[in-house]
C-alpha cells in the first residue's frame, strides 16, 4: 500500500505569510495544498476568496485542492478555477443540481470532488460515482479547524472504498478533519488515499513541517 497524498490545510497556517507558507509546504514534502473556502453562510466561518488563491498561485507548483463550503456554489466555480485551482470539491447540499455542478467542474478542466459531511449518507455518492475524481469524507463537521476526529468515519471510509472499488472508480478517497499521525494509519488502512491535515502539519513552526508531513506518511 502506497502512502496517501498529504494535503496540508492552510486554514491552520500563518495568514500573514500565506505565500511563504505554501512555498514552505512544498519544500517540506507536501503533495497538495488544501484550501478551505467558507462563506459564513453554508458553514459558520469566513475564509479565502479567489483573489487570495490567485495571489498564492505563483508561490508553489503544488496542486491547489479547493474545498468549497459555499452556497450557492455554482457561481464560484469558474472564479476559483481561473485563480489556479486544480481540484474543486463541492457538497451535495450546496446547490440544487450537484450532478450538473460536477460536470461543470470537469468542463472547466479541474478534477471534480464530492464532499460528504458526517451526517451525509453514502447514498449521495452512489449515483454520482462516475462523475467524481475525488470523494472527500469530512471526519469533523465543517467550519472550523482544530476539531477532533469522529471515530465513526473509519467505517464510512471502508464503505466508501467498497463503493468506489465496486464501480471500478479511480477516484481519490480523501479524509479531512482531526487527522493526525496517531490516526493516519487507520484512515489509510480503511481505504483513504489522501489525507488533509492542518494542525498536525503546522504544529511547531516551519522547521517542523517536514517532520510532521513525514510522520503522517510513515504512519499511513
Amino acid at each position: 500500500m502506497s502512502a496517501p497524498l498529504i494535503c496540508p490545510s492552510i486554514l491552520a497556517s500563518d495568514f500573514a505569510r500565506l505565500g511563504e507558507e505554501v512555498a514552505a509546504l512544498e519544500a517540506a514534502g507536501a503533495d497538495w495544498v488544501h484550501i478551505d473556502v467558507m462563506d459564513g453562510h453554508f458553514v459558520p466561518n469566513l475564509t479565502i476568496g479567489p483573489d487570495v488563491v490567485k495571489a498564492l498561485r505563483p508561490h508553489t507548483s503544488l496542486p491547489f485542492d479547493v474545498h468549497l463550503m459555499v452556497a450557492p456554489v455554482d457561481p464560484w466555480l469558474e472564479a476559483y478555477r481561473q485563480a489556479g485551482a486544480e481540484v474543486l470539491s463541492v457538497h451535495p447540499e450546496s446547490g440544487p443540481h450537484v450532478h450538473r455542478t460536477l460536470a461543470r467542474i470537469r468542463e472547466l478542466g479541474a478534477k471534480a470532488g464530492l464532499v460528504l459531511n458526517p451526517g451525509t449518507p453514502l447514498s449521495a455518492l452512489e449515483w454520482l460515482v462516475d462523475s467524481v475524481d475525488l470523494v472527500l469524507l469530512m471526519s469533523v463537521n465543517p467550519g472550523f479547524g482544530g476539531q477532533s476526529f469522529i471515530d465513526q468515519t473509519l467505517r464510512k471510509i471502508e464503505d466508501t472504498r467498497a463503493i468506489l472499488d465496486h464501480a471500478g472508480s479511480p477516484a481519490i478517497l480523501q479524509v479531512d478533519g482531526g487527522v493526525t499521525a496517531a490516526n493516519a494509519s487507520a484512515c489509510a488502512s480503511a481505504g483513504a488515499t489522501a489525507l488533509v491535515a492542518g494542525t498536525a502539519v503546522f504544529r511547531g513552526g516551519r522547521e517542523q513541517y517536514a517532520a510532521n508531513i513525514a510522520a503522517l506518511k510513515s504512519r499511513s
